[in-house]
């Protein structure tokens, strides 16, 4: 069949990488894709936000699967478009993707269902937001409801860094999205991501991940999209994931299609784990990114077959199976990220950074010009390998990272430190 996927990110090159390794896929275009993307793909120039334009595409090029990589365009309802033109998408409608897309929302959900997640309020107003953070104390987090492209979220230490955050976000420091937000009690325990699809029925676990959102070593520095994660996450033990199914994503799951807005997709729950029980941080309506990318890395052809099953409504008989083993990736950014950052600079070293059959280097931030391959974002290439232990998989991603010759780009030297330390 001829699939689609909209994107351009780290995430959207290892879903195509994993998409390639199957044989159901005879044709696959990205849109618009990035210069990694342009190596395995047909790289289209199109707005991914527009469904109409996305549909008009689907149909001139005989695609048979949509696969929808960024929370941009699910809130903008280009899965609705797309299935109500007979496409099977991948993805949850534009209400269901709510669940990211409004983090007030998600509360509503959760108080709803009972699912265990922090206390919070909601405001659209400085002086009362502020005025409850006083009377709080810190640490307390504070949100932008809408979206930030994952940076709309400050752990503030003090109550003086809390109201400098409440004045940037109502300030327009995020535009739209900081118009109104959620401010939350602050959680003590180990972070982890969980990812599970769901065909608004059915639900299919995949697996655990943990991210590393700070930008320096030592989860110092401000919050990112993402520097670095790796699968599985040890604090995701079994019975963490049971409690997990039974207490957040089923009631969700539930809650959703008693609202008439049944979600089908993945949900990417983010989990604060204490003495082994899971509080929902915030749901994610798409894959994560850099989790995507150890994901795929160890699911390869398989990840297809169970979007599919996702899509068709099918996944009561999706199965998986997963090798006893590890990934690791490590997101080489822009020197200046998450603040400004230059672009152009051209990246070398890449035709042999991935030698090791057990490396692959996913491009985010990237453009080709000519022969070259150049810097055109934040968070610019993803280094990922796999291992029979997270040890070897990091001492591959790192030995990989090593080989390319970026002088404008960095990266964490500490990933995967929770997991390996003792």
């Amino acid at each position: 069949m001829n699939i689609l996927i909209l994107g351009s990110g780290g995430r959207e090159h290892a879903l195509a990488w994993a998409v390639k390794q199957n044989p159901k896929c005879d044709r696959l275009i990205c849109a618009p894709g990035n210069a990694g993307m342009a190596g395995i793909a047909e790289c289209a120039a199109l707005d991914i936000c527009d469904g109409a334009e996305v549909v008009a595409f689907c149909e001139s090029q005989n695609i048979g699967f949509v696969i929808i990589g960024p929370e941009a365009p699910l809130a903008a309802g280009v899965s609705d478009v797309l299935r109500e033109a007979g496409i099977r998408t991948f993805g949850p409608s534009g209400a269901a993707a709510q669940l990211e897309a409004s983090k007030a929302f998600t509360k509503d959900v959760c108080d709803a269902c009972g699912a265990p997640t922090a206390a919070y309020a909601r405001f659209t107003d400085a002086g009362a937001a502020k005025a409850y953070v006083s009377a709080q104390g810190a640490p307390i987090v504070v949100k932008a409801d809408g979206l930030a492209a994952g940076k709309g979220v400050v752990v503030a230490e003090t109550v003086a860094d809390a109201h400098a955050a409440i004045d940037d976000m109502i300030g327009g420091a995020f535009g739209d999205a900081g118009a109104e937000l959620v401010i939350e009690e602050f959680m003590e325990g180990e972070e982890a991501s969980f990812f599970v699809l769901t065909d608004g029925t059915s639900a299919l676990p995949l697996d655990t991940a943990q991210d590393h959102k700070r930008v320096f070593d030592g989860d110092k520095g401000p919050n990112t999209g993402g520097m670095g994660a790796y699968s599985p996450a040890p604090v995701m033990t079994q019975a963490v994931i049971n409690r997990a199914m039974a207490e957040v994503i089923e009631p969700t799951i539930r809650e959703m299609a008693k609202r008439g807005t049944p979600y089908q997709g993945v949900l990417y729950a983010g989990f604060m784990i204490k003495d082994g029980a899971p509080r929902l941080v915030e749901y994610n309506a798409r894959f994560g990114d850099p989790e995507c990318q150890v994901l795929c890395l160890r699911l390869g052809a398989q990840m297809l077959d169970v979007l599919l099953a996702c899509a068709e409504g099918a996944l009561d008989t999706a199965r998986l199976n997963w090798a006893n083993d590890h990934a690791m990736t490590v997101v080489i950014a822009a020197k200046g990220y998450p603040g400004a950052y230059a672009k152009g600079e051209e990246i070398g070293g890449l035709d042999h950074a991935d030698d090791d059959p057990f490396v692959e280097i996913f491009h985010a931030g990237t453009k080709a010009s000519g022969d070259a391959v150049l810097s055109n974002g934040g968070r610019v290439l993803n280094v990922t390998a796999r291992g029979a232990s997270l040890q070897e998989a990091r001492d591959r991603a790192y030995t990989a990272a090593e080989k390319i010759d970026w002088p404008g780009g960095f990266y964490r030297r500490d990933i995967g430190w929770r997991a390996l330390k003792g």
